[in-house]
């Protein structure tokens, strides 16, 4: 087989992304969904782009946007989003992928981007390209016949009010840019990227109602959001009809509260569905009966250090540190060898060192731990 690596060009995008969606088991997208990624691609630039070409089929697509990461210590990484990775079933098992993921981390390098970031459809496949889980989503079920929550003081100060998804758009965002840099692994978007999470296309709501919003507003001022769906549902004793919570995201922690007491008291409704919240959201710490809302866990952001040095030099470190460890990085070399990684609350510097490790790891355990979310001791013992 002779193939052809190279960028994706802008009059090959709709084919291109025709591939993609194949490999992804051939349901079209929206006219609006297919809008929304070309105006994001256009914005990000061509070379981020990538595909394999057998003669004039396109077998395999890739790509990179741009994204800022927060870190622990508050500071935004640039880091490199990896999207839109498929190899047709035609190709597999060829090395497709393979020469994707190294051109691609190639390029992250060039780009001076020291992560690359994604969250991955089978997590299984990346591990070989050194990307790592390093932050984990809650998922949950709440069943609000049983589970109240405890509201703080002040809570009644809250106005909550329905608004328009698209009208209110632009006062969401706000508030998501406020809050972004409240956890490590949260994504500062670039230009088009608030379209996203109003994209709501009927084939993907199961039953459920049309996106709806309701704002959070103290003093006339927006202070919280929540997005979210209602699947009505009937039986003999009655409506049980569910909530699917879509995003949400607060200023402070009474805005938090009156938000998810809303969602846990809509009429006709038995159940709230959690999905892609932290682990620790406080929420659970409000409730009165966390063994009523089946609680479940999965992997979320996998993190990929592509330049060890300037990426453990970004974040700051809670507990003064100053350690020498040997990277192991057979698909980065790069990477490999001694570095000397020291640091405080205040910064940090790591550097290439010739002294004695006192530890040795894989930069897939450093992606791991790089968030904060995972502890080297707890890779350890595994």
């Amino acid at each position: 087989m002779t193939t052809e690596l190279r960028v994706l060009r802008p009059a090959e995008w709709a084919g291109w992304y025709g591939k993609l969606e194949r490999a992804f088991g051939g349901v079209l997208e929206t006219d609006e969904e297919r809008d929304v990624y070309k105006d994001l691609t256009d914005a990000a630039g061509y070379e981020r782009f990538i595909g394999v070409w057998d003669g004039d089929e396109c077998v395999g697509t890739a790509g990179a946007f741009r994204f800022r990461v927060s870190v622990p210590g508050g500071a935004f990484v640039p880091a490199a989003g990896v999207t839109a990775v498929s190899v047709a079933a035609t190709h597999r098992r060829r090395g497709v992928l393979t020469s994707m993921m190294r051109r691609q981390l190639d390029d992250v390098r060039a780009w001076g981007e020291p992560l690359a970031v994604l969250t991955a459809s089978e997590p299984a496949i990346y591990g070989r390209f050194g990307y790592a889980a390093a932050t984990r989503q809650l998922k949950a079920e709440i069943d609000t016949t049983r589970v109240t929550l405890a509201m703080p003081e002040g809570v009644e100060g809250v106005r909550l009010r329905y608004a328009d998804p698209r009208a209110a758009a632009e006062r969401c965002e706000a508030i998501y840019v406020a809050s972004i840099g409240s956890r490590p692994g949260m994504l500062a978007r670039t230009v088009h990227w608030d379209r996203m999470p109003l994209l709501d296309p009927p084939a993907e709501r199961e039953g459920a109602s049309p996106l709806q919003c309701v704002l959070a507003e103290r003093d006339g001022e927006a202070v919280g959001y929540v997005r979210f769906h209602i699947k009505p549902e009937w039986d003999a004793s009655g409506p049980k009809g569910t909530v699917v919570l879509r995003n949400m995201d607060a200023l402070d922690p009474v805005a938090y509260a009156a938000l998810w007491r809303f969602l846990c008291s809509i009429d006709l409704t038995s159940t709230v569905e959690v999905h892609n919240r932290p682990v620790d959201d406080a929420w659970q710490y409000l409730a009165s009966d966390i063994r009523r809302c089946a609680l479940r866990q999965r992997d979320s952001l996998h993190v990929r250090l592509v330049d060890v040095g300037a990426a453990l030099e970004a974040r700051t470190y809670q507990t003064p540190v100053d350690v020498v460890f040997e990277v192991e990085d057979a698909f980065c070399p790069w990477n490999s060898g001694r570095w000397r990684l020291s640091g405080n609350s205040k910064g940090a510097s790591c550097t290439r060192t010739e002294d004695a490790a006192d530890l040795a790891l894989s930069v897939r355990e450093l992606g791991a731990a790089y968030l904060g979310g995972v502890s080297l001791s707890a890779l350890a013992g595994g």
